[in-house]
């Protein structure tokens, strides 16, 4: 294997390439993106409020990316990969031995809204300078879709700079497919507490405005007025330019539990791998910031070695900061829910989930040492 095309130069495909040079691999190594590396996570916290510049959100120094000695491809999308290799959006073919696939995901958006001004999404660093600008206008009434983690996070950040904060959210308990309905409750309570009033249980039907958006309609007929709208509604994992190349794509790059696809030449890492988790028994795409730093080691590993000889298999773990608290959650929710390190009422505690006697999630708020402890046990 002599050339190896990473596409892909985010956390996940930086990590690829670092674990390549890391492992011994000498040949030519090419790098394809449409932006250069940066952290994502402080986009819906800290650089909004200000705390945190572009130029801090750099993955890397100069000096670490030149010891890649890679062939850098940026701002240019890669448009297709076939037998002759990876084609860019500007005509360029790169043949390669091998290949990381590390394209991410893109945020999804609203159909109704795509039209007006002043609808937002918040998945790149354009994405959070555009919010930013348009929260930089003055007070005003934002509306926020999703109470996922970076719906909440947006939206304790949008207070905190001073704007009166609706949140809306379809399901009735937010977070419970991922933490259950008893923690998804608590964090619930956050919104309250922060002075952000939350709209659980009702979809959103439509907007107001012609040229810019005035208000979000719900189904139960309500218009909540709105300056500002950010939809935090998920991301679809970016396999369009995957059409003909003969991978398995079906809500991301269908891998094994070692990040290879069916053709060992090829690997997926990060928020567009779906690889066949062994601890929960089915394939999962793990959206954190942990998984993409993680799966680069045991997916480079294999593909080097031309066939899976190690596993990913590590919990799922993820953080987030809303209204001035630290949330952390490891492993997988279950029904069985005990609080073991403080109390609810606080909002500073470890619940820890169990399958019989067998710990299998743990959550804290404001709690990490504890929750450190229970997680190094799963």
């Amino acid at each position: 294997m002599r050339t190896v095309a990473v596409v892909g130069t985010s956390l996940a495909g930086l990590r690829a390439a670092q674990e390549l040079r890391g492992r011994g691999f000498d040949g030519r190594l090419v790098m394809i993106g449409a932006e250069p590396p940066y952290d994502r996570p402080p986009l819906s916290k800290d650089f909004l409020l200000g705390k945190v510049s572009a130029e801090d959100l750099a993955l890397a120094g100069q000096d670490d990316l030149a010891a890649l000695d890679a062939e850098w491809h940026l701002g240019v999308r890669a448009e297709r990969l076939g037998a002759a290799g990876v084609t860019l959006e500007d005509g360029t073919t790169i043949a390669a031995d091998g290949y990381v696939v590390a394209t991410g995901a893109a945020a999804r958006t609203l159909d109704a809204a795509r039209k007006l001004n002043g609808v937002h999404t918040l998945r790149t660093l354009d994405d959070a300078v555009s919010l930013k600008q348009g929260l930089a206008a003055g007070p005003g009434s934002v509306v926020v879709i999703g109470a996922g983690f970076i719906g909440a996070e947006v939206a304790s950040a949008c207070r905190l700079l001073g704007h009166d904060v609706t949140v809306i959210e379809a399901m009735p308990v937010p977070l419970a497919p991922v933490i259950g309905p008893e923690m998804g409750t608590v964090c619930a309570g956050l919104h309250a507490e922060g002075d952000v009033r939350l709209i659980a249980g009702v979809p959103v039907a439509g907007f107001a405005g012609a040229d810019r958006v005035t208000g979000v309609r719900l189904a139960d007929g309500r218009e909540i007025p709105a300056d500002l709208v950010v939809a935090g509604v998920g991301a679809r994992p970016a396999t369009e330019w995957l059409t003909g190349s003969g991978l398995a794509v079906d809500d991301g790059v269908l891998v094994d539990s070692g990040c290879v696809t069916a053709n060992p030449r090829v690997i997926a890492v990060g928020d567009v791998a779906r690889y066949r988790c062994r601890l929960r028994g089915r394939r999962v795409r793990a959206e954190h910031w942990t998984a993409a730093n993680e799966q680069a080691g045991v997916a480079v590993a294999n593909l080097l070695a031309g066939e899976t000889v190690t596993h990913f298999a590590r919990h799922g773990y993820f953080w987030s900061d809303q209204y001035g608290r630290r949330l952390q959650f490891a492993g997988v929710a279950t029904e069985d829910v005990r609080i073991v390190e403080g109390d609810v009422a606080s909002k500073r505690f470890v619940a820890t989930y169990h399958r019989g006697e067998s710990l299998a999630g743990v959550f804290a708020i404001d709690s990490p040492r504890p929750f450190t402890r229970l997680r190094r046990a799963l």
